[in-house]
């Protein structure tokens, strides 16, 4: 038997799992991703902090792993690194020391960059070579930032993502996948190189940008001392595994154009596969991302709503005080009952993602009685997602070419019976929701996996969850009627003046 790591940095906590290579979990070992609030008013990552993070939760899960089975760790063949997309730092490549802060991608710091970017270029031009729309929160804007404020940084160093940066630690070697590469905003994803045209525009060398490679190429092994300090064997290959939403499709099978993957997490994201294409204005105008897939020959679409499982969150603290426990959430959604409430929630707590991004744009509930309570508020809330969802969905059908009839749904939400039937009924989807507990961790194992010749190629590796026992939900198709009513008369037409009126007020 081979076995294979798998490391998620995301954005609240770091993860480290150990899987055997038919995808059974042997041990998971969490750290918190601390950022950090500068004097300046900017946020931060502590690098060394993150790395000692890292290094404890990989020894820790090595550890239990070979206690249970004496001599797994000796069988280890690949490491697979995923991460949060845009966040990263410039590194000495000869010393390894930090040059610049570790900024993370939620940070505003480099709006006003963001801002002087596209007034310099096309935004259509730049949408067909990067697949993605420009932010503050992309790795050109926070190179701008950071060469305003500390130019001396840029001398002989390179830019790395989080991945990217703990590959170096593990290997020496500084890469970007093709998947990560695509969110500084400065990578041609037609052509798989770097566009060092568009980064000499900016009085950037493109040498701070290191080798972009396949998602899953092995870099090399860990350092030989390194590799004994973590209880490793020495010839365990690393590799970056990429963008994490799209490494963890990868684990559900989601490679190909039939199979979509729905993460449903304190942000729900939608991933779909299409073979590769130049991009046009059809998909420039959905308002969805788009980039290279980690499975060969292929790209994703990919559209979130940032506040799906955070207007969840955010719900259970305004009812309750305290918050009310999941197990009275679930309560009042079973008194609820299954049929749709007529109340139009607007997630937008923290803004409008796709398909129509608009920052400034805030939540609203529409359709309050006297007669709601409680329960209907929760509820409401579950619908309000899922018409979001279908916004995201028919945009990405059009992209497709085809319907998009069938979800396999992972995270969190999935624990939320309630929350999936009325996706279910809302969409008239079926949702395929298999026992995977932590779907972006196996993803980058696979991915590694792959790069290491332990499967063939990607889609070998995306087959290892096939065999898996799945809970599948139905839709209902007179909710769905009603449903489809209240999304056609109401919901669409007033998430359209609901985010135009916020645009405007912006201006």
């Amino acid at each position: 038997m081979q076995y294979l790591i798998g490391i998620d940095i995301g954005t609240t906590n770091t993860k480290v799992g150990l899987y055997d290579e038919r995808g059974k979990e042997r041990a998971v070992s969490t750290r918190p991703t601390v950022s950090y609030r500068h004097e300046d008013g900017y946020s931060y990552y502590d690098p060394e902090e993150m790395w000692g993070n890292i290094a404890s939760a990989i020894r820790e899960a090595v550890q239990r792993a070979e206690a249970e089975e004496p001599g797994l760790a000796r069988q280890i063949r690949s490491i697979g690194i995923t991460s949060m997309a845009e966040s990263g730092l410039l590194v000495d490549p000869a010393s390894g020391e930090v040059k610049s802060p570790f900024l993370p991608w939620f940070d505003t710091c480099s709006a006003p960059q963001a801002e002087r970017i596209a007034g310099e270029s096309d935004r259509f031009e730049r949408f067909r070579v990067s697949g993605i729309h420009g932010s503050f929160k992309l790795g050109l804007p926070k190179l701008l930032w950071l060469k305003e404020r500390v130019p001396d940084a840029f001398r002989g160093t390179i830019w790395l993502s989080v991945s990217g940066y703990i590959a170096y630690r593990l290997t020496g070697r500084a890469a970007f996948d093709y998947s990560l590469a695509a969110r500084t905003y400065c990578f041609h994803i037609n052509r798989k190189a770097w566009d060092r045209d568009w980064i000499r525009h900016f009085g950037l060398d493109p040498a701070l940008f290191p080798d972009a490679l396949p998602s899953g190429t092995a870099l090399g092994a860990v350092e030989a001392g390194l590799a004994a300090n973590l209880g490793l064997p020495g010839d365990v290959q690393v590799a970056i595994a990429g963008h994490d939403h799209v490494v963890a499709s990868l684990s559900v099978g989601a490679v190909t154009p039939e199979v979509v993957y729905d993460s449903m997490g304190t942000a729900e994201t939608l991933v779909g596969t299409f073979q590769e294409r130049e991009l046009g204005r059809k998909e420039f105008e959905s308002g969805l991302s788009y980039g290279c897939h980690v499975a060969e020959g292929r790209m994703f679409w990919m559209g979130g709503n940032s506040q799906s499982g955070g207007s969840v969150e955010w719900i259970r603290g305004v009812l309750g005080d305290p918050a009310l426990s999941y197990e009275q959430l679930l309560a009042e959604l079973a008194e609820a009952g299954p049929e749709p409430t007529g109340i139009l929630y607007f997630p937008y707590l923290a803004g409008s993602g796709a398909p129509k991004q608009v920052q400034r744009a805030r939540g609203s509930f529409i359709g309050l009685a006297k007669t709601h309570g409680r329960k209907h508020l929760l509820k409401a809330v579950l619908e309000g997602t899922a018409y979001q969802l279908q916004a995201i969905r028919a945009e990405a059908e059009q992209v497709a070419g085809r319907a998009i009839e069938k979800l396999v749904v992972v995270g969190g939400g999935t624990r939320n019976p309630h929350w999936l039937q009325t996706k279910a009924d809302v969409l008239k989807a079926t949702l395929i929701a298999p026992p995977i507990a932590e779907a972006t961790l196996l993803g980058a194992a696979l991915c590694a996996g792959a790069g290491a010749g332990v499967y063939a190629s990607m889609d070998e590796a995306a087959e290892v969850s096939a065999g898996l026992d799945a809970s599948v939900i139905h839709p209902d198709e007179a909710r769905h009627a009603e449903y489809r009513r209240l999304y056609e008369t109401g919901y669409a037409p007033l998430a359209e003046s609901l985010l135009n009126y916020f645009r405007n007020a912006a201006q």
